[in-house]
């Protein structure tokens, strides 16, 4: 299935969370958070300005991002988890 997200939505996929500490204690699923870091897959047209201007998107797909921790609407597509959040919502982008 592919999603093609609207106006200013951005589909993400959650990066996977470490499951080990660096002391080498195991982290227990009831203990883990859900990971504020994911990678866009694919974004909207853009914002449209009061002007009726589109605005382009700050953020393409392939770039890693930081969002809020209860940003967004969780979907799955092909029976994984992913997000469509608002490109507001996106906190900050990651750069290697």
């Amino acid at each position: 299935m592919n999603i093609k997200p609207l106006h200013d939505k951005v589909l993400v996929k959650r990066v996977d969370e470490e499951t080990k500490t660096a002391g080498g204690i195991i982290i227990p699923d009831t203990a883990k958070e859900k990971p504020s870091e994911g990678v866009v897959e694919a974004v909207g047209n853009g914002f449209r300005a009061e002007d009726g201007k589109i605005l382009p998107m700050s953020v393409k797909a392939g770039d890693k991002v930081l969002f809020g921790k209860w940003a967004g609407t969780e979907i799955k597509v092909n029976g994984e988890a992913r997000l469509i959040i608002k490109e507001s919502d996106i906190l900050a982008i990651v750069e290697d």
